[in-house]
C-alpha cells in the first residue's frame, strides 16, 4: 500500500478558493442539487439527518461516492508513496460537501485505509443567494 493514510476536506466555494493542498478536487455544484434551496434543509448541515438523507439520495451521489472511493484506491496501488488529499467542495461547504465527505470516509474507513476527515466551513455562517446563485448576505443560525 502506497498511500498510509488519506485526507479528506470538505468546504465552500463561497467561503473561498478549494485548500492548496488538494490532489484531487471533487465539485459538487453544478451536478447535484443543494439542499439550501429547501428553506426547512437550509440552516441546518450535514451533521443532521434530513440533511444527510436529502444528499445521499440525490441521484448520482452514491455513485460519485463509489467512484472516488475506487480512485482513491486507485491512487494507493500506485507504485510511489505519498499522500492522498481529496477535497470536495459544493457552495457554502455545510450540505453536500460535507455528507459526501462523511460517506467517502466510512467507505474508505472499511475498506483499511486511515481517513482524516475535516470540514473547512460547516460551521460557517449561511451565505444567502440570489436565485442565480450569487451570494448577497451571510447570516448566523
Amino acid at each position: 500500500m502506497s498511500v498510509t493514510d488519506i485526507r479528506l476536506v470538505s468546504f465552500g466555494y463561497l467561503h473561498g478558493a478549494p485548500p492548496a493542498f488538494a490532489t484531487l478536487v471533487i465539485d459538487l455544484r453544478r451536478h447535484f442539487r443543494d439542499p439550501h434551496v429547501d428553506p426547512a434543509l437550509r440552516h441546518m448541515t450535514a451533521l443532521d439527518v434530513p440533511v444527510r438523507r436529502a444528499v445521499l439520495n440525490t441521484s448520482g451521489i452514491r455513485e460519485l461516492i463509489g467512484a472516488t472511493a475506487l480512485l482513491a484506491e486507485a491512487f494507493d496501488a500506485g507504485p510511489a508513496e505519498a499522500p492522498l488529499n481529496i477535497v470536495i467542495g459544493c457552495a457554502g461547504g455545510r450540505h453536500r460537501a460535507p455528507t459526501v465527505a462523511m460517506a467517502l470516509a466510512k467507505r474508505l474507513g472499511k475498506a483499511g485505509i486511515t481517513v482524516h476527515l475535516g470540514h473547512r466551513d460547516l460551521d460557517k455562517p449561511v451565505v444567502e443567494r440570489t436565485a442565480a446563485g450569487d451570494a448577497v448576505a451571510t447570516t448566523r443560525s
